[in-house]
């Protein structure tokens, strides 16, 4: 993150001796990223946080992913997916990926295991209910419209609210590292004017986690798999932190809509960036003011992105008709010239207002459907432009 936190307690000076009440040490863990030349944390543990005593391979039953062939644009309605009684981490369901991304879906109503990604930063999108996200950090508390982004390499759980029917998320799983664009950030970090949210829209942990326990097991996926490691005592045993680097939440009801006389470009709605793709907020927003605008979207050939539309909340203007509705998503690949559906070019000339809410995914290299795409799409999408199916 952008900016510097302290939760708890740490020592005056960094790698200096900080005692526990028994005057023995606490156990001082940096977390950092990108070989010790970008944002950091340092963190104080009452035991060993290198302490295991077990380790053993997990299989990962995610399943193959497929390529997008024949290329045509696809849609599929997230509440088509059975879950059952579901955690939100063993328990996602694999909709697309490639080499630089994993997206899924899972709806959760049971605590997760312990787990942490060494592979790459996590995106959560909550689409519906609530949740608790206890981390090494501390806890932070996810509802409706909240993104949470978890670092490298942060154990985690997620236990959903049962009053709120468990929670609903989106999963976004990098190979790498997610942000904010550095557009929106100074050289030294500090979000600029022109960026649709800042720092008062970000939540934090704001007081420390501490658990007892022994040989607790952690569930960890890494460049090669899955291992369990078993701990001697238990990760949340953090008395304090501080730095730059920690989960945060932002919801994307703070996300200021940037408008214009004519339609604006998609890079306007750009929430985060990551490794080969970026996240976009399309949120409720005045629209194109000028008098003979159109305010939907031009056929466009985005000839380097495959483009990923979730669709949270609202009424959809440029795919009436089409069958999209809240928790759909709509794939339109790299080699497809999209746009919006017949008729609602000439239907949005002097709206004033869009109530819409959704999530995009642009990634720069294709992507390939996993099980739950299969599992819940719409085949009658890729026709709704011409009306007619394949020999008609």
């Amino acid at each position: 993150m952008p900016y510097y936190r302290q939760v708890g307690e740490i020592p005056h000076k960094r790698h200096t001796a900080f005692r526990k009440p028994d005057g023995g040490l606490y156990a001082e863990e940096l977390m950092g990223v990108e070989g010790f030349s970008a944002d950091s944390a340092l963190l104080y543990h009452r035991g060993l946080p290198t302490a295991i005593v077990d380790a053993v391979a997990v299989e990962d039953e995610r399943g193959p992913i497929t390529p997008n062939h024949p290329l045509k644009p696809r849609a599929f309605k997230t509440h088509d997916l059975k879950f059952g009684d579901a955690d939100a981490v063993t328990d996602r369901r694999r909709l697309f990926g490639n080499a630089d991304v994993t997206i899924g879906f899972v709806h959760a109503n049971r605590p997760s295991p312990l787990y942490r990604n060494a592979a790459g930063d996590e995106l959560f999108y909550v689409q519906g209910g609530s949740a608790t996200v206890e981390t090494i950090y501390g806890s932070l508390e996810i509802g409706d419209g909240d993104y949470l982004v978890i670092p490298t390499s942060c154990t985690y759980r997620v236990l959903p609210y049962d009053d709120d029917g468990g929670v609903k998320l989106l999963t976004i799983e990098a190979r790498g590292h997610i942000g904010p664009p550095k557009r929106y950030l100074s050289a030294k970090g500090q979000f600029l004017e022109h960026s649709p949210y800042c720092e008062r829209d970000i939540r934090g942990p704001s007081e420390p986690l501490v658990a007892d326990g022994t040989d607790v097991e952690v569930l960890v996926r890494h460049r090669a798999g899955l291992t369990r490691y078993t701990y001697a005592t238990h990760p949340f045993d953090v008395v304090g932190w501080d730095g730059c680097l920690y989960p945060w939440v932002f919801n994307i009801d703070d996300f200021e809509p940037i408008t214009g006389r004519v339609h604006q470009p998609p890079p306007v709605h750009q929430t985060f960036e990551g490794p080969n793709f970026v996240v976009c907020s399309f949120c409720p927003r005045k629209v194109d003011y000028h008098p003979e605008s159109i305010p939907v979207p031009y056929n466009h050939a985005n000839v380097d992105s495959d483009e990923l539309m979730f669709y949270v909340r609202g009424n959809y203007e440029a795919r009436k008709g089409s069958g999209i509705e809240v928790g759909s998503l709509s794939l339109h690949p790299s080699g497809f010239t999209h746009g919006p559906q017949p008729g609602a070019a000439e239907a949005s000339i002097g709206a004033q207002f869009f109530d819409e809410t959704a999530v995009m995914v642009d990634t720069f290299a294709p992507l390939d459907l996993g099980e739950a795409a299969d599992a819940s799409e719409d085949h009658r999408y890729a026709w709704t432009w011409s009306g007619r199916g394949p020999g008609a």
